[in-house]
């Protein structure tokens, strides 16, 4: 269920009807009406809110530098209410990291499905960070850590990573790693596993050698 909601709407109209059909639904809406408070209560935290409603075009700061802004500290459900319906607008919105875009007019209804359905989801992937030693990886926002430093994986790295996680202290063989990173279609080396195995040690740095070769068998990440 959705407790509290923020919504960044300079419409007054627009913000009395969400608030009025969500909090007939029990759940409350807490609006601000420009970019500039709106960056300040995100700069606050966004602590016990369910999802964020935003609009692009605002007073002082538009909704895609908040999204951005955003993303930096939360991975709370984002969903884009706005009239800029072009695609290149859209296709910006889910670039940035929203997970929904509604093009004005909306039916009520709808979007207060879309919401419910969000939070629900949010709710339930509370697995999303996985974690083992110095190394940790957020399904839900593709960011990666070693060391509680970030660091940048290319695409197949980060899948094998992601892999290794799910699946820590079991012994994974190249086969598999083929299988679920490149595809059962994949028709080449088994050794070009090895080969993105080196890449991604050398971007864990030190926590790389949580990595464990098992000649003839595999891989295995640990703790240690």
């Amino acid at each position: 269920m959705m407790n509290r909601i923020f919504l960044v709407e300079d419409d007054a109209e627009i913000c009395d009807i969400i608030q009025e059909y969500f909090g007939n639904k029990g759940t409350e809406v807490v609006a601000v009406m420009n970019g500039g408070d709106a960056l300040d209560m995100i700069s606050g935290g966004l602590e016990g809110y369910d999802l964020v409603l935003l609009d692009i075009m605002l007073p002082e700061i538009d909704g895609f530098t908040l999204c951005r802004q955003l993303r930096r500290k939360s991975d709370i459900p984002v969903v884009f209410i706005t009239a800029r319906g072009r695609e290149e607008d859209i296709l910006s919105g889910y670039d940035i990291g929203c997970d929904d875009y509604i093009v004005k007019p909306f039916l009520l209804s709808v979007l207060y499905s879309k919401c419910e359905a969000l939070v629900r989801r949010a709710g339930n992937d509370v697995n999303s960070k996985l974690t083992c030693g110095a190394i940790a990886l957020d399904k839900r926002t593709l960011r990666c850590f070693a060391d509680e430093k970030e660091i940048e994986l290319p695409p197949k790295e980060f899948a094998i990573l992601r892999y290794l996680l799910e699946h820590q202290d079991w012994v994974v063989t190249r086969d598999t790693l083929l299988d679920k990173v490149w595809g059962c279609d994949y028709f080449g080396s088994d050794r070009v596993v090895d080969n993105h195995i080196k890449k991604l040690r050398k971007a864990l740095g030190s926590a790389g050698s949580q990595i464990k070769t098992l000649v003839g068998r595999g891989y295995k990440l640990t703790k240690e």
